[in-house]
């Protein structure tokens, strides 16, 4: 039985996402074909239709089960409606996930991120909420920005260290 949820097919759909990502990593989307994938994997390309629609479908399904992992770091905090600033949390899980991180910026999905738990009262502490579009904007171009240098450095840093860094850049120079 075929069933969504069976054993057999979530394995071969992790083993299709691992073997997708590898190939990100040195080849561009374009580039990959399903038939590249299947010979890796060693999986009929039914099996690969069977979990995805196409290449772009796969692509889109890692950046969606990507930003399901990040939602549920901060799961605590939206039920509660409250930001921690707790950035350890996904910088750890940056380390944790560096291949998949890699992938996400790869595919430029960083580019259509959003910034769903702004801590919109200390933007009103800190900015009397004028400009709040740019300021937003800016900070996630920022964080990204220092991730992908991390992450291109094979994340030598401890996630602490970087902390620091995103913490003292956005205090600014100021104090």
């Amino acid at each position: 039985m075929n069933t969504k949820n069976n054993r057999r097919r979530r394995a071969s759909k992790e083993k299709i996402e691992r073997v997708f990502i590898e190939l990100l990593q040195t080849e561009d989307l374009n580039a990959i074909t399903v038939s590249d994938i299947c010979k890796r994997c060693e999986l009929n390309r039914s099996t690969f239709y069977a979990n995805f629609i196409d290449i772009y479908d796969l692509a889109e399904q890692v950046r969606v089960h990507l930003e399901e992992d990040v939602a549920g770091l901060y799961e605590a905090d939206r039920l509660q409606q409250t930001n921690s600033n707790d950035y350890l949390r996904l910088l750890r899980h940056i380390k944790e996930n560096q291949l998949f991180y890699r992938t996400y910026f790869k595919l430029g999905y960083d580019n259509q991120f959003e910034l769903k738990y702004y801590d919109t009262h200390l933007a009103q502490q800190h900015f009397n909420n004028q400009n709040i579009a740019y300021h937003i904007e800016f900070f996630r171009s920022g964080f990204n920005a220092v991730i992908k240098m991390w992450l291109q450095g094979g994340c030598k840093e401890t996630p602490e260290e970087i902390e620091n860094i995103i913490r003292s850049e956005y205090r600014g120079r100021s104090d």
